[in-house]
């Protein structure tokens, strides 16, 4: 990959670990019904591997209500900082992801922030992945041409299919509900799928 200017992370499930915060929304949303919780987090399963958002679609599927996100259930995936302390040094660092008010907040308390030169949020900017035109806010931001820039994330549709699109590079990083998906078009296929935080540090070096 030739050297990019800026590297772009999401950060459900790419910087930030959600396993737990999905464990209890799945616990409150199944409560006093007779789905297990088996049967609810399999159904998100299934559907993930078309690229669709698991839980909304797992919701549709059972009938139920959603349950609320709590986001002290997140945690940094525990190779997070050193990597981007380490990208850092030689890259512009983004975030481009869909995420409640307060997203640099909740990346200083987790103490990411210092490493990160520029946050765009759906919720502050008013529209979301995977609609090009947050991509397109951070470019500009950046003052960064798409061929410059490399987008990571987790979810083939909300991360990697936009960016393509946009003419970014793209690395696919297989954590979380994403991990499932499968690639089907030519466009929903990354430069490079990596597993671990770890991989994008030894990609970029």
């Amino acid at each position: 990959m030739n050297k990019p200017k800026w590297i772009f992370f999401d950060i459900g499930s790419t910087l930030i670990d959600e396993s737990i915060a999905y464990r209890k929304r799945i616990e409150r949303t199944i409560a006093g019904t007779n789905v297990t919780y088996d049967d609810f987090y399999n159904k998100m399963v299934e559907i993930s591997k078309y690229n669709q958002s698991g839980y909304n679609k797992a919701l549709e599927a059972y009938g139920l209500k959603m349950a609320p996100w709590n986001s002290e259930d997140e945690y940094v995936y525990p190779e997070a900082e050193e990597v981007l302390r380490e990208l850092s040094e030689r890259y512009h660092i983004g975030i481009i992801a869909n995420q409640n008010l307060g997203s640099e907040e909740r990346l200083e308390k987790l103490g990411l922030l210092r490493y990160i030169d520029l946050v765009i949020a759906s919720a502050e900017e008013g529209v979301a992945k995977p609609d090009l035109r947050i991509f397109q806010i951070a470019l500009d931001r950046a003052n960064c041409k798409p061929e410059e820039a490399v987008m990571v994330g987790d979810r083939i549709d909300n991360d990697i299919l936009p960016a393509n699109k946009i003419g970014m590079k793209t690395v696919w990083i297989k954590q979380g509900f994403g991990s499932y998906a499968e690639p089907k078009a030519i466009e929903e296929q990354p430069d490079y799928i990596v597993n671990s935080l770890v991989e994008i540090a030894e990609l970029f070096r």
